[in-house]
């Protein structure tokens, strides 16, 4: 099976029809998409800008971290389910849409930057995370989410933009 013909057979699925045909269906996962990535972007934020040390200076790095991860956790979750909802609807023009195909690599890029700070640059957290100024790779990790996740959020928009009716 191609990848063209799985995207049509997932479009041709109950659920995909379902949204697809659907007068309300799509709004209001779209509406609860939007919800949670809206929240996911703001407890990032909140991270991000603790990392840099431009926010919630007063704040080790971990707590910062520990209190916003469950709602950044759970609202991710409930993202990837509405998403994926979303593209069964129309899963093989989804696949063809440049700016879909671009927030799919920017969220990658995003979990790699993730992945790297976890790894790497929280190594050595002990010796800076009450520091109201955190090292330099520290500063650069969470700009970098920063960046990678206004450009899902941009591409996002985009992607309703370039769908059609």
């Amino acid at each position: 099976m191609t990848p063209n013909e799985f995207f049509l057979w997932l479009q041709d699925t109950p659920l995909g029809v379902s949204i697809r045909e659907s007068g309300f269906l799509f709004p209001w996962i779209e509406s609860v998409h939007v919800l949670a990535i809206t929240i996911v972007l703001g407890t990032i934020l909140i991270v991000d800008l603790r990392l840099m040390g431009v926010a919630s200076r007063a704040f080790p790095v971990s707590k910062v971290m520990h209190d916003t991860l469950p709602f950044t956790v759970a609202n991710f979750v409930l993202a990837v389910i509405t998403g994926t909802a979303l593209f069964t609807s129309n899963s093989a023009k989804y696949a063809e849409n440049f700016p879909f195909q671009m927030k799919m690599v920017l969220m990658l890029l995003a979990f790699v930057n993730l992945t790297a700070f976890h790894f790497i640059t929280m190594r050595d957290i002990a010796k800076w995370d009450a520091q109201e100024k955190a090292p330099a790779a520290v500063g650069f990790a969470g700009l970098s989410s920063i960046v990678l996740w206004l450009g899902v959020v941009a591409f996002g928009r985009w992607i309703g933009f370039t769908m059609g009716v």
